[in-house]
C-alpha cells in the first residue's frame, strides 16, 4: 500500500532525523520536506501563538497543509505534549503522537508516545548559583533552553539557547534590566535530542501498527480499539478493574476481534479487587 510513494513530512523542526530512516526502510516510502511549511501558525510551546487543538487534530492539519503545499497524499506529522504525567502526578512526561494520513486509501494511522524521559522544566532565576543547578538538571548544552522575563512573557524572550558564555551574558542582562528571569526548557525537536527519541519511538510504534493488517479487508493499522476491563478476582471471582479483554477494530470496513485474557493473566490478586481489599 505505501512501497514506492512519496511521503511528506510536515515538520520545520527537522523532525525528519527520527521518522524518515525507519519508514523509508520498512514501509519502502520517499521522505521528502514541503519548502515553506510554517507549523508554529498553529502553535509554539513558548507561548507566542496558542495552540487551539488538540494535539491530534493539530498533527492532522499540519498534515493537510503540507500536502497542499506539495501535491502528495500520503504525509506524517507529529504534536507533542509537556506536564505533569497522568499517572505520576509528580513527574514530568513527554506526550508525543504520530498519524500518518492517506487521502489515497481514506485511512488514518494514529501511534502514541508517553514516557516521563523527558527534559521538561522550568524555574524563576534570581542568581548564578541558580542558573547553573537549573542547566545542569537538564542536559545544557545538548539540550537548548528559553530565557523569558517572566513566566508568560512573550516580548522579552530569547530561544535555541545552547552556549553556556551566551546564557551567562542574557543572564546578567536580564538580572540587570528586570532582577530575575524564567528560563524552561526548549522542546522543539531540533533543540531536545531526548524528544527527538521519542518521536524515534513513536515512529517505531507506528511501523508496528502500519504492520498490523484487517483480517478481513488486509488494511493496515488494525489495532486495539478497545481496553474491557473485568478481569475476575482469584479469591471471590469478582470483575476487578483489570484488564479482561481487547477490541480490534479496522478503520476501514469496522470489522471487530476480540482477544481475551491479552496480559496472559485469567485471575487477578485479590489486593486489587475492591470486594476483597476495599
Amino acid at each position: 500500500m505505501f512501497e514506492g510513494r512519496s511521503l511528506v513530512i510536515a515538520t520545520m523542526h527537522k523532525k525528519e532525523l527520527a521518522i524518515a530512516p525507519i519508514l523509508e526502510l520498512e514501509l519502502g516510502v520517499k521522505c521528502v520536506l514541503p519548502l515553506e511549511l510554517n507549523t508554529d501558525l498553529l502553535g509554539t510551546f513558548s507561548g507566542e501563538i496558542e495552540r487551539k487543538d488538540n494535539p491530534i487534530d493539530t498533527a492532522r492539519n499540519k498534515c493537510l497543509v503540507a500536502m497542499e503545499l506539495t501535491g502528495l497524499d500520503l504525509a506524517i506529522a507529529s504534536e507533542g505534549s509537556f506536564g505533569a504525567h497522568p499517572t505520576y502526578f509528580f513527574a514530568p512526561a513527554g506526550d508525543e503522537f504520530l498519524l500518518l494520513l492517506d487521502k489515497k486509501n481514506n485511512i488514518e494511522i494514529i501511534a502514541r508516545e508517553l514516557t516521563t524521559k523527558t527534559n521538561f522544566n522550568a524555574a524563576e532565576i534570581t542568581s548564578y548559583n541558580e542558573l547553573i543547578n537549573f542547566i545542569n538538571k537538564v542536559s545544557f548544552p545538548s539540550h537548548a533552553v528559553i530565557v523569558r522575563k517572566s513566566k508568560d512573557d512573550i516580548q522579552y524572550l530569547q530561544k535555541g539557547i545552547n552556549d553556556l558564555q551566551q546564557l551567562i551574558e542574557v543572564h546578567q542582562e536580564y538580572l540587570d534590566q528586570f532582577g530575575s528571569m524564567y528560563i524552561e526548557t526548549d522542546m522543539r525537536a531540533m533543540n531536545n535530542p531526548t524528544r527527538m527519541d521519542s518521536i524515534k519511538e513513536a515512529t517505531i510504534k507506528l511501523v508496528k501498527k502500519i504492520q498490523s493488517v484487517c483480517p478481513n479487508c488486509s488494511t493496515p493499522g488494525f489495532d486495539v480499539e478497545r481496553v474491557n476491563l473485568g478481569l475476575p478476582c482469584s479469591l471471590c471471582g469478582s470483575p476487578t478493574n483489570s484488564t479482561l479483554s481487547f477490541t480490534y477494530r479496522c478503520k476501514k470496513c469496522a470489522f471487530e476481534k476480540f482477544e481475551e485474557y491479552p496480559h496472559g493473566k485469567y485471575s487477578e490478586d485479590p489486593m486489587y479487587c475492591d470486594r476483597c481489599n476495599p
